[in-house]
Formats: C-alpha cells, structure tokens, sequence
C-alpha cells in the first residue's frame, strides 16, 4: 500500500479532479520500451517493405557516381547537377522509410495514456536542480527498475541477436561469392529480418513495462482519506460559504418576489402570519398563479406592497395556509383549491365592479370549500 510523505497510507482511488490535474501538470502513464518497440517494428517494416528499392537506389548512386568521365569530373557545374540528381535518388528511396518512423515516433507514445500537451510539464523545476534529490532519484527503486529493464534489455536483445546470427550465418558465408547487386539485396532483406526478430523480443520487454508503468502511475495518484476530504471541501466550498450563498440566493428569491407582488389580482392573507399573492391570466394557463408568498415579517412586505400598489387584501386564514404550503412560487395552485380560489376572484371582481359604481356591494364571502388533505391548521 503506498504512503504519502506524512506516513498516511494512500488508500483512496484517485478522484476525477485528481486525475485531470494530474494530465495537466502531464504526469500520465508513459512507456519508453513501448516508443522503443514502435519504432522498431516500423524501421524493420520499412526494411523489409522497401529495402528492395533501397539497394536498388543505392546500386544506382554507386554505379552512377563510380563511373562519370574524365569530362563530367572536370567540369563543376556537371558535378553540382550529378550531386543534386544522387541527393534525389536517395530521398525518394528513404521518404517511405522515414514517414514510417515519423509515424510510429507518434504512435508509440500516444499508445499508452493519449494525446498529451502541458505546458507545465515542460516549464524549468528548481528542484530538479537540487544534487540531493538528484541522488535521491539516483538511487531510488525507479532507477532500480530502469537499470533491470536495461540489463534485460540488453540481455535479450543479445540473445536474440546471437541466434539470428547463428541461423543466418550460412546466407552471410553465401553473399561473399553473390553478385554485388544480388549481395546488396541479400543484406537489405537480411538486416530487415534480423531487425524484426530483435524487435519482436523486445516485445516481452514491453509487455512487462506497460503493466507496471500503469501501476506505478496509478500508486503515484493515490489519495489518503484526509486528502479526499480536503479536495471535497475545496470543491463544495466551506459551510460558512455555502450558507452565505443560499442567503444570498434566497435575498436575490426575494426582491424578485416581492417585485411581481404590484402584478397580483389578490393577497390572501392569515391575516398576519401568511400571505400569499395570487394572479389569474387566462392566455397563460388554467389557472391561478402564486406570485409570492411568506410568513410573519415577508407576510407583512407583501402586505405592505399591496397597499401601496392598490392590490385587494383579502381575509381567509385556511386558504392562505393551504396555497402557501400547497404550491411554490410561479406554479399553478393544485386542483383541489381551483373552487375556492375562483370564490375568491369573482368577490375581488365585483367588489372592483362596486368601487368602479358599475354593480351593488357583493355578500361577504361564504366559507370557502377545502378539500382536507389541503387543510394546514
């Protein structure tokens, strides 16, 4: 199990936050043996594929080149032009070749953790600086590992070298008596082969390293439990914080309320404990619309605005406890209070009619029918 620098064991999963920090600073799982082995498997490939015209190229530089006359080699700009035309020749024969390294250079590091640009990875570190922590990654199990893999390395390329040698070693006798373009071809096709078996093994190299890069990158990611609780805190934001947010959040809430309360048809209010302000639009809805609402001081704002703006208050204590428990701010009333609300628009509707002298004074309002599972007492 790993531990921190504290001495706490590093028993927690890498968060999210965790891990993408750790692709910015460009700390990700990387393979050198398997960059290693992809350019091996693309040079061999390149070989093979393209040594014939390689040794066909190279025939055709060597015997141009070895035969000019005594007047192209007197005369310089027929040398400039010989040198030009060899330089093309040659850049033709290994393009093919050098797009497949270009290639696999590319490849091999993506392979293993993608596509990575930092910035910061390849900002100058102090502390890289330091002849201490120089001698401290000198000889650290890092550098254990990396000494083993080379050793290895070294080891089984050698073996492998070695036996290809000895297998081929009657093709390499046999070339001595071939002619110099078949010999030429022969070593291209030789060399393409011997280089693909010394590449294969390296593969076992790379298939024991990219397990343990990913393993180690992973224990380097590690978190104790207290880091855990640390990142969660940074990024739910402290308590003091977050409270002073919902304040905030429920100030913003209320100005916005209390500006819709001038729009209202009625504030139905406890009379002094609740209030809630009401607004029927047919072209919106079915049915009435709870603009604000409150208790005790909010009550009295909502009161107060209303009289200012000439919005009717009216009386009913069990249907304002009802609507303000009942239904949120710009939602519908429920079902069951449509009867009673409709009561209780049709009184402030003719008592309007009344003040306007357009109607008789209405019947003060019966008791308005609420439906129990709505009741609040």
């Amino acid at each position: 199990m790993a531990e921190s620098e504290s001495g706490a064991d590093k028993s927690e999963e890498p968060t999210e936050k965790r891990l993408r920090e750790s692709r910015e600073k460009g700390q990700i799982a990387r393979s050198r043996e398997l960059n290693t082995l992809a350019i091996m498997l693309a040079g061999t490939g390149g070989l093979l594929a393209f040594g014939g015209s390689l040794g066909s190229a190279l025939l055709s530089i060597m015997s141009g080149n070895f035969s000019l006359s005594r007047e192209v080699i007197m005369d310089e700009r027929s040398m400039v032009i010989w040198l030009l035309a060899s330089g093309k020749v040659a850049v033709d024969a290994v393009l093919p070749l050098f797009l497949a390294l270009l290639i696999a250079s590319i490849v091999g590091p993506i392979a293993l953790g993608g596509w990575l640009f930092s910035a910061k990875a390849m900002a100058p570190k102090m502390s890289r600086m330091n002849p201490l922590a120089g001698l401290k990654r000198m000889f650290s199990a890092k550098a254990l590992v990396e000494l083993l893999k080379a050793l290895a390395k070294f080891i089984l390329v050698l073996a492998v070298a070695l036996a290809v040698l000895a297998a081929d070693v009657d093709d390499l006798l046999a070339m001595a008596h071939e002619p110099l373009q078949m010999a030429i071809l022969h070593a291209a096709q030789l060399v393409g082969w011997s280089a693909l078996w010394m590449a294969c093994g390296l593969a076992l190299i790379a298939a024991v390293d990219v397990p343990f890069q990913l393993w180690d990158n992973k224990q380097k990611l590690m978190m104790t439990k207290q880091e855990v609780r640390d990142e969660y805190k940074d990024s739910e934001g402290k308590p003091e914080v977050k409270q002073r947010i919902r304040q905030l959040q429920r100030e913003m809430a209320e100005r916005r309320m209390m500006q819709a309360v001038p729009e209202a048809d009625v504030v139905i209010t406890n009379p002094t404990h609740f209030a809630v302000a009401l607004k029927y639009d047919p072209s919106k809805g079915n049915a009435p619309v709870l603009l604000a609402k409150g208790g005790d001081f909010t009550a009295l704002k909502i009161r107060e605005i209303a009289q200012e703006h000439q919005v009717m208050l009216l009386e009913s204590p069990a249907l304002a406890r009802a609507v303000f428990y009942s239904t949120d701010l710009d939602q519908e009333i429920p079902a069951g209070l449509y009867l009673a609300v409709a009561q209780v628009l049709a009184y402030v509707y003719q008592i309007r009619q009344y003040q306007a002298g357009k109607g008789k004074r209405p019947a003060p309002l019966p008791d308005l029918p609420i439906p129990p599972d709505l009741r609040r007492e």
